[in-house]
């Protein structure tokens, strides 16, 4: 049920911002990618999210963990809304978005069989390639954030995200260092030992993962032809939804089909 109002208010909130550009009162640069999440959203995450109901309730243990990876990717992304948006008219929307995925999230995970799940997955479902890539993106981000919050103690310089997005504070280094990396570890480590949760995780992290390098995508397009960009991080976020995209297929076509 949750999980339907999730549904119902994300549509309210992405075509609204789609439809109704001026929702939005940050500056243009920022504006800009609300418009690609939205779009994503709307078109994608949504779509998904229903299909992954509609199959769950009639007993596939596979689109469980796929409903799960939609409300981990809707508590991430209405996160960024609820925190970084300049307050707008969608305020109490993107609140009970954050509020009921987590709950939703909570939720479904209790009630999930897990070792149910884990016996589903074939042994030659390549866990060590899998998680070495998570391994890859969740150190590859932790550098980067590293490396420049740790520079401003020693040299007094802002990351320009924080100059381009006009907020006080790195709203997508505090989310990816709390919400994603400490997941991807965790997730990968206990993938390639072939632990339960590892599964679970994966699985979780397979779904949200390529989708939202998808809306850095479409955003640095967006951004380049307003020129406000160069795109100098397109090619990194294509390749990431690439190779995320080859991780989630590698991973959902070794579970077999079988009915709870």
């Amino acid at each position: 049920m949750l999980s339907y109002v999730i549904v119902l208010l994300a549509v309210i909130a992405s075509a609204g911002g789609l439809l109704f550009t001026s929702v939005y009162r940050d500056n243009d640069f920022v504006k800009t990618t609300w418009l690609g999440n939205d779009a994503v959203t709307l078109i994608l995450a949504v779509p998904i999210l229903v299909a992954a109901l509609v199959s769950s309730q009639r007993g596939s243990l596979k689109a469980q963990l796929v409903w799960m990876g939609m409300l981990d990717y809707m508590l991430y992304n209405f996160a960024f809304y609820l925190f970084g948006t300049a307050f707008n008219v969608f305020f109490l929307i993107y609140v009970a978005l954050l509020g009921l995925s987590i709950f939703a999230l909570i939720f479904g995970l209790t009630n999930l069989d897990v070792n149910g799940i884990s016996q589903q997955v074939r042994e030659r479902t390549p866990v060590k390639w899998i998680g070495g890539y998570f391994l890859f993106v969740a150190f590859g981000l932790s550098a980067v954030y590293l490396s420049q919050s740790i520079g401003f103690i020693f040299t007094g310089q802002v990351p320009s995200i924080v100059t381009a997005s006009g907020n006080p504070t790195n709203l997508v280094f505090a989310l990816d260092l709390t919400l994603l990396v400490p997941w991807l570890v965790i997730g990968a480590l206990w993938l390639m030992k072939r632990q339960p949760w590892g599964f679970v995780i994966a699985g979780i992290l397979s779904v949200k993962g390529p989708l939202y390098t998808l809306i850095l995508t479409v955003n640095t397009l967006l951004t380049m032809r307003a020129g406000m960009g160069t795109g100098a991080e397109l090619p990194l976020w294509i390749t990431l939804t690439v190779l995320g995209s080859i991780a989630g297929i590698l991973f959902y076509r070794n579970i077999q089909a079988a009915k709870k």
